[in-house]
């Protein structure tokens, strides 16, 4: 309940999560930095995304082949600019975050060109038919943009809308892969639900 509920912190709500530890609770030189108090006795929790919102910097440090699924939100223009400092700090963040996860892509894609890892990224904005393969599942753009910009959100998604995700994840994975690390692999016959993204 504690990982979920410090996974689950989004601004404005950061780190909602503090456990308070024993220095004895960590094996000691077992870490490079920060073992020693406070780090060891008082740790407070956030949202994974806040360090790393791809979630690739463990694995690049251990793997040569990485894959990587973008879910994230595309940052929009803004006409209007918000000048009270909630929301303009709030714009700011975003700003940020877009940057840093367009630096990290272009650190994997480029990474994969260049032969130094192999693998694949995928995105929620991909047009599946880049891909060109004849026989991947039918994802129609216009319903995969849809799909991409429903908002992150805490309650529970219709069922329907659930599985359209799901389906259009299952798909776009299944291209990446079968493209770029194994064309060998089978491609599927139908969605994990029925449906498809429509």
């Amino acid at each position: 309940a504690l990982a979920v509920a410090a996974s689950s912190a989004f601004p404005p709500v950061l780190s909602p999560v503090e456990i308070e530890l024993e220095e004895t609770d960590f094996t000691p030189d077992s870490g490079v930095d920060l073992q020693r108090v406070p780090y060891t006795t008082q740790v407070v929790l956030s949202d994974g995304g806040v360090y790393d919102n791809l979630g690739l910097e463990t694995a690049w440090k251990r793997y040569e082949t990485i894959f990587v699924s973008d879910a994230g939100g595309k940052i929009e223009a803004e006409a209007e600019p918000k000048s009270d400092w909630a929301r303009h700090s709030y714009r700011i963040f975003n700003i940020i975050d877009n940057q840093v996860r367009s630096l990290r892509k272009r650190q994997v894609i480029d990474s994969f060109v260049s032969g130094e890892r192999q693998g694949a990224y995928w995105g929620i904005r991909t047009d599946i038919t880049h891909y060109g393969l004849s026989d991947a599942l039918s994802c129609p753009l216009r319903k995969t943009m849809e799909l991409a910009n429903v908002p992150t959100r805490l309650k529970a998604l219709d069922s329907t809308l659930q599985e359209q995700l799901i389906n259009w994840g299952y798909a776009v994975c299944d291209a990446a892969l079968r493209k770029h690390v194994d064309a060998s692999i089978q491609p599927p016959a139908t969605f994990p639900y029925s449906g498809g993204v429509d």
